[in-house]
């Protein structure tokens, strides 16, 4: 492939097409990602059930991540992808039932919560095991900037505030939209051409499920700097996790803003999204991927914890700004340091081990975060946010090195 064509923008039909499903999808989940959180209050007040029914989303990285990451290099992974989007469909077309005919509890809606946490497990290992078997690795920054800047734009800016809206109007109607969504991505992800995707060689004496799921554990273990920038990551999440547990109290109650008005707010970490998604390859480009990756993870450490310092609601958006510019910084130049590093035969086993200790850990600091807010709203701000610069400020020169290296394989 020549220079100039691997500069073009196209990324093919393949990547299209799976982004353009992403891209319906994250539509739907920011409808719901406003509602849920205002439902869950509606439902409740007990900040522990409140910072549960986030907690409930991740729970299942902790107990499936490794098994169905060894079952999505097993299977294909376009398939996995499709009848993921039908499930959460479903879910979300249940849940808006439920709320449309007054019988849904607390209780409930942790279950739910669980079990979209549970395909999410297979739709971000499938997806993120699918991208580099459709991307060269010249074009893996740019199209994971591309699933960045939709998740912004359409999750946050799009989604989250209008979810907030059609919450207080009918609060059915996110949970409609969201199943209709899924059901739009499962048809685009049908109509992916394979021909576009690169076959992964399975050898005739493959080992068995047991076999391959200790060999994702093993391949992380044996990487001793792989190894270190998931515990690091694992650490800074968990303080993340403390941050936000009852970030919507914190700003009905706390900073009295509406709920109507509470997607707006979110939107704010998304206008920062935006800009960091977009400038996250350019800035790698001039600086090193390296250099942007260690300085995006302790700004966002920084801004989370400034958050917890808020006088008003205008000082919150402005320092979430600041955390949604520097966070998806780091969430595209991360993910394009695994697809660099990782061998794509392996990558679904290794993917689910790493996001079973990254992700694993954050319910126990939703729920730390929960308690911690007894004591006050800010108070989880404080400490998660500190926890997480310590982390990223400790981890800084290394982050810096490995990043380094991996845009030079």
């Amino acid at each position: 492939m020549s220079v100039s064509e691997s500069n073009t923008k196209s990324l093919g039909p393949a990547f299209n097409r799976l982004w353009l499903a992403f891209s319906s999808a994250k539509l739907g989940d920011g409808l719901m990602g406003a509602a849920a959180p205002l439902l869950a209050v509606s439902l409740t007040k007990d900040t522990v059930l409140i910072a549960l029914s986030g907690a409930m989303y991740l729970l299942p990285w902790l107990f499936f991540a490794i098994a169905i990451g060894t079952l999505v290099d097993r299977i294909d992974r376009r398939r996995t992808l499709v009848a993921v989007a039908l499930v959460r469909a479903v879910i979300a077309a249940v849940l808006a039932l439920m709320i449309f005919t007054g019988t849904l509890t607390i209780y409930g809606l942790l279950i739910a919560t669980f079990l979209i946490g549970t395909a999410d497990v297979f739709n971000d290992t499938a997806l993120q095991s699918l991208i580099p078997t459709i991307l060269d690795k010249s074009k893996l920054e740019r199209g994971n900037a591309r699933f960045q800047m939709s998740d912004t734009v359409l999750q946050q800016f799009i989604g989250m505030p209008l979810g907030a809206v059609f919450f207080v109007f009918a609060a059915v109607l996110p949970f409609g939209i969201n199943a209709a969504g899924f059901a739009i991505a499962a048809l685009l992800l049908v109509l992916i051409p394979r021909k576009h995707i690169k076959k992964l060689v399975v050898a005739n004496d493959r080992p068995s499920f047991k076999v391959q799921m200790i060999e994702g554990l093993t391949f992380l273990w044996n990487d001793k700097k792989i190894l270190r920038l998931v515990v690091a990551t694992a650490l800074i999440g968990f303080g993340f996790n403390i941050a936000g547990a009852t970030s919507v109290l914190y700003l009905t109650e706390t900073l009295k803003v509406p709920e109507a008005a509470f997607g707006l707010v979110l939107l704010t970490g998304g206008v920062g999204g935006l800009l960091g998604a977009y400038a996250a390859p350019r800035l790698s480009q001039k600086f090193g991927r390296g250099t942007v990756l260690a300085l995006s993870i302790t700004l966002t450490s920084l801004f989370e914890f400034a958050l917890g310092f808020a006088p008003d609601v205008f000082v919150f958006m402005i320092a979430s700004v600041g955390v949604g510019f520097a966070i998806a910084g780091w969430n595209v130049l991360l993910m394009s340091v695994y697809h660099s590093l990782i061998p794509n035969e392996v990558f679904g086993r290794v993917h689910g081990t790493r996001r079973t200790l990254v992700w694993g850990i954050m319910p126990i600091g939703a729920y730390l975060g929960g308690l911690v807010a007894k004591i006050d709203l800010r108070t989880p701000y404080l400490i998660g946010g500190a926890l997480a610069l310590i982390v990223a400020l400790v981890s800084f020169s290394f982050i810096r090195q490995l990043g380094n290296s991996s845009d030079n394989t």
